[in-house]
């Protein structure tokens, strides 16, 4: 029997109490009120309430090593990604990995795989796969439902996703970036019953009043904390915190949950409520067997020194101690397979060729931070009849390449990425998964392609012969390494980016996003050029 003494925080009652929490088999068999208690408090472990631990390029047992130390009990996950690219040997392999940490993954059944059909993916899981996932034991929800347009328009597939979603008591979760008005209503209408694309408090608040939760993001590229943190004032039932997609450096130097429950509290917003907002209401939403220190609960809480800078002592999951003064307590588990699948072949700069058919080069316009993008229209720059890249007005040209089947390449233009020299390739590509690339010419993106096609799968920066790489040999999104190598090499290669003139915040994370056709307003998919408003293919040139 394990007794740990401190002032407890309920997030039910509302009540700090001093006490003795008392531990036996993994559950809380009692709580002994006491006034003699060590200086420190007891409270509910945190809950990611959306994340994609893919995008952590680590398997989720190596990410588990590095959110526990920052007081993540519980992950709610959807394996949308590896999902594109191995299809349900993918989310099997997601699952079996997960169990060799003590952190409790909830994984959805993925909704978009594709994302639509306007990309090519490595898998396509229909309504009869989904439901078959939906009806396991092992998998708590349909994951987000990215083809809004799908739900609103009544697709077939997509609605029999949702029925049986419904008919089985799993919740929906949402997708809904700028929709308004009856579009909105029809999906809401529809079940879906969570959105984390939310970018201001009126956006937010018309969700919150169809009945949906908002789940605030903060990741490693979209930030959306700062704006909807009012949220709480009047809605905190209704809020959850998440990260969405969080890279390795950010976490281990950020911190994970916690940070956000740091900041809140600074802000001046009550620690108890701040804890029910990542704690009680995911938990709750998603009906997940993770303690909230009530006696029968699984013994699942943080001991931090006070509720201001939540520095994480330790973290217990099932009453073991799992992380203690920021080192985790378990070993790294090392997996003896790995899956991937990878058909592309070498490139060819003559397949970069673009020649002008118009006045006007329409263009990706990014804002840092965010996933959205805006459409703007500028003139191109053409030498020996080919459109190239345009460095001085930060116009660079854009590829997206399939990597599942033989295939031209997709290309685009894209500005405030922010490069002088050289190319960055990633197979980090939301949500397909093929090959990014973009550079200051032709002749270093098709060297940064045909390198990430040797390494079957990774993110790189290159600049002439000097080339930086993280090998992703697990789908093209995950490495198979220890945590902090993996954060160290991604950091190399951001460095690398950087000093090759871009002024992002992630830019492989923001070119990333960049093929994700379902977030407005314009993108690029292996097919070409999508208008994400209107759920069509555009012109390059107008």
């Amino acid at each position: 029997m394990k007794a740990i003494s401190g002032n407890i925080v309920d997030v039910i009652s509302g009540n700090i109490t001093k006490g003795i929490v008392q531990v036996e088999n993994g559950k809380i068999i009692e709580i002994i009120e006491t006034d003699q208690v060590d200086d420190q408090f007891i409270i509910p472990g945190f809950v990611d309430a959306h994340i994609h631990i893919e995008s952590s390029m680590m398997l989720p047992a190596e990410f588990a090593r590095y959110s526990v130390v920052h007081g993540t009990v519980a992950c709610v996950c959807d394996p949308h990604e590896i999902a594109n690219v191995c299809g349900m040997e993918g989310v099997d392999y997601m699952i079996e990995n997960g169990k060799h940490s003590p952190m409790k993954f909830y994984f959805g059944a993925p909704s978009c795989v594709p994302s639509t059909k306007h990309e090519t993916s490595g898998a396509i899981l229909d309504a009869s796969e989904v439901e078959k996932l939906l009806q396991r034991e092992d998998i708590y929800f349909l994951a987000e439902m990215m083809n809004f347009p799908g739900v609103i328009h009544n697709n077939k597939q997509v609605h029999l996703k949702l029925d049986a979603a419904k008919r089985l008591g799993k919740p929906i979760d949402g997708h809904a970036p700028d929709l308004t008005g009856d579009d909105l209503i029809a999906y809401a209408a529809a079940g879906i019953s969570t959105d984390h694309e939310c970018m201001t408090i009126a956006d937010a608040e018309a969700k919150i009043a169809l009945g949906m939760k908002i789940q605030i993001r903060e990741g490693s590229a979209a930030k959306n904390f700062d704006d909807l943190l009012p949220l709480i004032e009047k809605n905190a039932e209704n809020i959850m915190f998440c990260s969405d997609d969080k890279h390795p450096d950010d976490l281990m130097k950020n911190g994970h949950i916690n940070s956000l429950v740091r900041r809140a509290v600074a802000k001046g917003y009550d620690p108890i409520e701040v804890l029910r907002v990542c704690t009680l209401n995911p938990i709750q939403h998603y009906k997940l067997d993770v303690g909230l220190l009530q006696i029968g609960d699984s013994a699942d809480f943080n001991i931090v020194k006070n509720l201001k800078d939540f520095d994480i002592k330790a973290t217990y999951i099932n009453g073991v101690k799992v992380s203690e003064n920021g080192f985790p307590t378990f070993p790294r588990y090392i997996p003896t397979e790995l899956i991937n699948q990878f058909n592309a072949q070498k490139i060819r700069v003559d397949q970069l060729q673009v020649n002008p058919n118009g006045e006007k080069l329409r263009v990706i316009l990014v804002d840092d931070g965010q996933l959205f993008t805006r459409e703007i229209t500028c003139q191109p720059k053409i030498e020996n009849d080919n459109i190239v890249s345009d460095i001085e007005n930060d116009v660079l040209k854009l590829v997206v390449y399939n990597r599942y089947q033989p295939s031209e390449p997709a290309i685009g233009f894209i500005k405030n990425i922010g490069l002088k020299r050289g190319a960055l390739a990633s197979t980090v590509a939301h949500d397909s998964h093929n090959i990014v690339a973009v550079g200051t010419s032709d002749e270093e993106i098709v060297s940064a392609i045909n390198q990430i096609i040797k390494s079957r799968g990774g993110i790189l920066a290159c600049e002439e012969e000097r080339t930086c790489l993280l090998p992703l040999p697990v789908g093209g999104t995950m490495s198979d390494g220890e945590g902090h190598v993996i954060a160290q090499r991604y950091e190399e290669i951001d460095e690398m980016a950087k000093e090759l003139g871009s002024t992002l915040h992630a830019p492989f994370m923001t070119v990333a996003f960049m093929s994700l056709l379902v977030i407005p307003e314009l993108k690029l998919g292996d097919r070409g050029l999508f208008d994400g408003r209107n759920f069509k293919f555009v012109e390059l040139m107008e």
